[in-house]
């Protein structure tokens, strides 16, 4: 396998290094802005030394962005070559589009890194869907909200302190945004569901609420109600599917409750193999190049489907999804005093209500208090 190989920040020279490890694969070449960064003199400054090079059968991505990484996926899947990436957001965003043209070109597509980073989540939603039914998956997918949350939890630290802490850690970006507020999440729940039911989802049909509001009095309330907070997805399979992003508050003895520090664990439920879990690091330089090189050699070996042969699109209703919440607002409100269960200090649960409707009110309650913070209660 030969290899053009786009972008050279942390994931991409860990591509690179450990690819140098194998034998009968190598980086040929590298797209960069400063070419003189790659050993060897094969840095190159234009998209087209890679997809016009015909010495070259693989194009692995590790940029992100959606743009130009799209018309460079599709620039190298039209030109008969396969294409590996770890950019969750391109793949989440133009699905049905990458799985067509790898399709009419003959190549692969594969992104197992985009989602789980170290962890082999795809393969083994790929592997079990060989003989069952996977019903549902569920759980801890973004470690960067994880090790915020676990901190908040054992120090009592307020959540712009933890965040900074992340951030010089490595764990949280300049701008965390699509961490704490969940777009990576749900791009993950996107691209899991389709892998997982053949359905495919539209993004912005799953509803979706972070934790960057969360503060460490909900910590203390959380304790007091003996629950473990965690940004949750969710999705199950069906005619329509039900899917969401959300913090949920579980109680301290479950699995998920236990996961320490930029951990993710993930679950899908089939109808055979009953539950099955994966833990690991979902972000690094070597856990995601990891993955990345493994979807390489996979491709060498002859596996060219994208985790299932088959896809429809698929509508996301929860309007039969029936969850009680935890809700801190400064805000009044008639119709969250109506559904109140109990009432604590500054906080209200809910009984148990429509997580659609519960999400449609809340977005319009966030004009009036941009500080409210919501979970599910389990």
């Amino acid at each position: 396998m030969r290899i053009g190989l786009l972008g050279y920040g942390v994931v991409g020279a860990g591509v690179d290094h450990l690819a140098q490890r194998l034998e009968g694969v190598s980086v040929e070449k590298v797209l960069c802005l400063n070419v003189g960064d790659v050993p060897g003199g094969r840095g190159v400054a234009d998209i087209s030394a890679i997809i016009d090079d015909p010495e070259i059968d693989t194009v692995v991505e590790a940029m992100g962005g959606l743009h130009p990484a799209w018309e460079f996926a599709s620039g190298a899947l039209k030109a008969g070559k396969h294409y590996i990436t770890a950019n969750k957001a391109l793949v989440s965003a133009f699905l049905p589009e990458l799985v067509e043209l790898a399709k009419e070109n003959g190549v692969a597509l594969r992104c197992t890194a985009a989602v789980g980073g170290g962890i082999p989540w795809l393969v083994n939603i790929e592997r079990c869907r060989r003989v069952d039914s996977i019903r549902r998956i569920h759980g801890i997918f973004n470690g960067t909200t994880n090790f915020i949350l676990d901190a908040m939890h054992r120090d009592g630290a307020e959540f712009e302190r933890v965040l900074a802490q992340a951030q010089k850690l490595g764990y949280a970006e300049a701008d965390p945004s699509a961490d704490i507020d969940g777009d990576d999440v749900r791009r993950k729940l996107v691209i899991s569901t389709a892998a997982a039911f053949g359905k495919l989802i539209r993004e912005s049909d799953v509803p979706m609420f972070g934790i960057r509001t969360v503060t460490a009095q909900d910590v203390l309330n959380f304790k007091a109600l003996g629950k473990v907070c965690k940004l949750i997805a969710r999705a199950e399979s069906g005619e329509k599917i039900k899917a969401s992003v959300e913090p949920v508050l579980i109680p301290a003895g479950a699995p998920e409750s236990a996961v320490p520090e930029n951990f993710n664990l993930v679950t899908y439920e089939s109808e055979n193999a009953g539950v099955q879990s994966f833990f690991g690091q979902g972000a690094g330089r070597y856990p995601t190049a990891y993955n990345v090189v493994q979807d390489c050699l996979d491709v060498c070996g002859g596996k060219n489907d994208f985790y299932t042969k088959q896809y429809v699109a698929a509508e996301v209703d929860n309007r039969d999804v029936l969850r009680c919440y935890y809700v801190r607002t400064s805000a009044s409100d008639a119709w969250l005093q109506s559904v109140a269960a109990t009432q604590g200090d500054g906080y209200i649960v809910t009984r148990a209500v429509s997580q659609a409707d519960f999400h449609a009110h809340v977005r319009e309650l966030q004009s009036r208090d941009h500080r409210l913070f919501f979970a599910a209660v389990e």
